[in-house]
């Protein structure tokens, strides 16, 4: 029963995120006299669906994404439907298009912020101080002379502003060096070596430094504000780093997690209450947005890319070269989701 309960909290939480961000092309395409063909929920076969106006609204088989298809994606489509050449996405002005493929990831972070604001309103938020609260016995962070009380300043030299910058510091740093801190301990500035413990579980080894950071509840709606602010640039923090160091080769390909992965986070997210689930939801429609947001073609943001160069070389780009463009980067980005998805099943027999 857990299993068939998991799948459907998936499906939900996936399913709301996608909804959010393609009703924000939807919107606006529609606002600007887009001709919009198809608004879709899933992929894969349709097996629900109904057409009103020129627009036919369908939920299909497999729940991992969703589209809004328009015209202009496809010349040879347009031409034989005979979608007049001012409803088409490249008739519009470069503005029109920019908020068309803009808002929708701008819809994914809308969403999560409400959910972190009705999160911290309704549970409460968290100080998110990154200061120790306390030191495992025996552990590294023991044996390196760190404290409960410490207020950490840096790792490896970079700045930390919250406990959430201690996490994933210490995920992307080099253990086998040892994990340099900057602390404040009673007003004295300190700096302190880690080295930390390789721990072997199965198959997967990790390395265990003994610090516990506990973060103090918050009430009230001015604390749900502050929360809801520095949990939303911190998520941001985390997505630029993980980026950066994915394409530095500090984070590797096998470490990240697709649909199974997240499907694993769900299971067990829905054990810990409404709360963990929710914010869930907003961690992943924020990296959703995020992603969408990167200059690569077949994201939003290859979109946009396309619009600026078009601003600065003051015409058009082809919009068949544009289109054949995205659909190579689609394949190639599906290959991605291919490898991705291997190695999380991989993990789950670990």
């Amino acid at each position: 029963m857990s299993v068939v309960i998991n799948l459907l909290l998936f499906i939900l939480i996936l399913g709301v995120i996608v909804f959010v961000h393609e009703f924000g092309h939807f919107l606006f395409a529609k606002i600007t006299g887009v001709y919009v063909y198809e608004f879709a929920i899933g992929m894969g076969p349709k097996i629900w669906g109904f057409q009103k106006g020129e627009t036919e609204y369908n939920l299909r088989a497999i729940p991992i994404g969703g589209f809004c298809q328009l015209a202009g994606e496809d010349l040879d489509d347009d031409d034989l439907k005979k979608v007049p050449k001012k409803r088409r996405l490249q008739s519009k002005t470069a503005f029109q298009r920019f908020l068309i493929m803009v808002f929708g990831p701008m819809n994914n972070f809308i969403l999560a912020v409400v959910l972190l604001f009705f999160i911290a309103l309704i549970w409460g938020g968290t100080t998110m101080n990154p200061t120790i609260s306390s030191i495992e016995k025996g552990s590294a962070a023991e044996a390196s002379g760190l404290v409960a009380k410490d207020k950490v300043l840096k790792i490896d030299n970079h700045k930390i502003t919250t406990n959430d910058d201690i996490t994933l510091y210490l995920a992307v740093s080099n253990p086998k060096k040892g994990t340099k801190f900057l602390i404040d301990r009673n007003g004295k500035k300190y700096t302190i070596t880690v080295k930390p413990k390789k721990v072997k579980q199965g198959k997967n080894e990790s390395y265990h430094y003994g610090i516990g950071i506990q973060q103090k509840k918050t009430k009230g709606i001015i604390s749900a504000f502050v929360y809801t602010g520095r949990k939303t640039i911190s998520i941001f923090k985390q997505m630029f780093v993980t980026i950066a160091y994915l394409f530095t080769g500090g984070i590797r390909l096998n470490q990240l997690s697709g649909h199974v992965g997240i499907y694993s986070i769900v299971g067990q997210q829905s054990k810990a209450g409404v709360a963990n689930l929710l914010y869930l939801m907003a961690f992943l429609s924020i990296n959703v947005g995020f992603i969408n947001l990167l200059p690569i073609p077949a994201f939003d943001g290859g979109h946009i890319l396309f619009i600026i160069i078009e601003k600065i070389k003051g015409s058009p780009v082809n919009p068949d070269v544009e289109n054949k463009i995205h659909t190579v980067f689609l394949m190639l980005l599906m290959l991605l989701m291919i490898v991705i998805t291997f190695n999380d099943v991989l993990r789950l027999f670990q």
